[in-house]
């Protein structure tokens, strides 16, 4: 079978099924991306760059949309170029909303079409409102209507339609989700799994630290990083001995950006919060994988806390590698943790909360240990790469079929 994934940064949520299907040789597999940002046994990517950015002068609300378009044109030049080298996919997988995908059926009308649907983007009610507590402009309403433009041209042309999450399949319109198939990426949980931890490089923590634990792709109101950090300096003066590490990236991934030239959302919370102990407050970057489950294997208590919005994997991964989790009140959370059942839950707004659900853990050890290993058994049941994985291949490559709801 010929397979052709396409994404704006390779791997993705691709890394499991491009390693599985390019280890059958009677597999061929490429890759389209824009970035390259790790590796994957048997797959060399091929990289597509838009021709120039979207126009300032384009109406702000096209902008996401132009971009979508250029980035569709780029990876269609560069799918058309393995097209001329004899390569013509049985199917192509694409993540829908950068737009690399959106004119792959032109090039491959003989390929079945996959999507990664992961968002819709709504103005009450979602992620966007959260933060603002659903008073959005009304320019703000139009515009995050007219950015679901580009994942609408997905979504009709594509064969099959794939969403993680059954609160992420939510968010699209009621009209479409029977075309969306609920099914999660899954989790390596023979990786992410309790055992001894390593050294982290560049950490050190004395001995008898409380560790509690806080990872992030970037740090940002989206993923609660001001609250977090908040309810880090209630904790650090109640508590000698705790030690507070934050893995991640200064940067914005999802939130709106701070101003040109200002401080960065870190930036901003230091200088909010003075009195932070920087001597048991620890940023270590964005780790390498073993580094990062070493960190999870280090903590005592791990904080995870979300607007309405994607749910990440680094829940997951910590459910699985056994952390006791502290996590917002939020719905996509809801999903996967029940309080006082296989996690503790806080209101997202309040860091008080949140330091006192962080305290009852490290104040109940045998607590903290059923609620991590129920973290743990949740991710088994309903989540491991081992049962998701096949799964997910079966459905890309059996016959093809309309589209449905089905919750893996």
């Amino acid at each position: 079978m010929r397979i052709l994934f396409v994404h704006d940064r390779f791997p993705g949520q691709f890394r499991h099924l491009a390693r599985a299907l390019a280890a059958d040789p009677g597999n061929e597999v490429h890759f389209l991306a824009r970035v390259v940002e790790d590796e994957v046994p048997g797959v060399t990517p091929t990289l597509f760059q838009p021709s120039r950015t979207a126009h300032a002068t384009t109406h702000h609300y096209v902008r996401p949309l132009e971009t979508a378009v250029l980035n569709g044109q780029a990876a269609y030049r560069a799918g058309a170029a393995l097209k001329r080298r004899g390569f013509r996919p049985d199917l192509v997988y694409s993540h829908a909303g950068f737009g690399p995908g959106l004119y792959l059926p032109e090039l491959f009308p003989d390929a079945r079409h996959a999507g990664y649907f992961e968002w819709f983007y709504r103005g009450r009610d979602s992620d966007a409102a959260f933060l603002v507590q659903n008073r959005l402009d009304e320019n703000s309403l139009c515009r995050l209507k007219t950015r679901n433009a580009g994942i609408l041209l997905e979504l009709a042309a594509a064969d099959l339609a794939i969403c993680p999450t059954e609160f992420q399949r939510q968010q699209f319109p009621e009209a479409l989700r029977d075309r969306l198939t609920t099914l999660h990426d899954g989790i390596d949980t023979g990786f992410f799994s309790p055992g001894s931890a390593a050294a982290v490089p560049g950490l050190s923590l004395p001995d008898g630290a409380e560790v509690v634990t806080y990872a992030t792709r970037g740090m940002e109101p989206y993923r609660g990083f001001p609250q977090f950090m908040r309810a880090a300096r209630l904790l650090q003066l109640r508590r000698p001995n705790l030690h507070v590490v934050v893995a991640g990236a200064d940067m914005v991934a999802y939130s709106r950006r701070p101003a040109a030239g200002g401080p960065s959302y870190r930036e901003q919370m230091l200088e909010e919060l003075p009195d932070l102990d920087l001597q048991r407050l620890h940023f270590v970057g964005q780790l390498p994988l073993s580094d990062y489950r070493n960190l999870l294997r280090l903590s005592l208590v791990h904080v995870y806390l979300t607007v309405p919005f994607v749910l990440s994997w680094s829940l997951l991964e910590a459910m699985a590698t056994g952390c006791a989790i502290v996590a917002s009140d939020t719905a996509p959370v809801r999903e996967v943790l029940a309080d006082r059942q296989n996690g503790l839950l806080a209101d997202f707004f309040s860091p008080e909360e949140i330091a006192g659900r962080v305290e009852t853990l490290l104040d109940r050890p045998e607590q903290r240990a059923t609620l991590a290993q129920e973290a743990r058994q949740t991710v088994l049941d309903r989540y491991d790469l081992s049962d998701l994985l096949p799964r997910h291949l079966a459905l890309l490559t059996g016959p093809a079929r309309p589209g449905h709801a089905a919750a893996a």
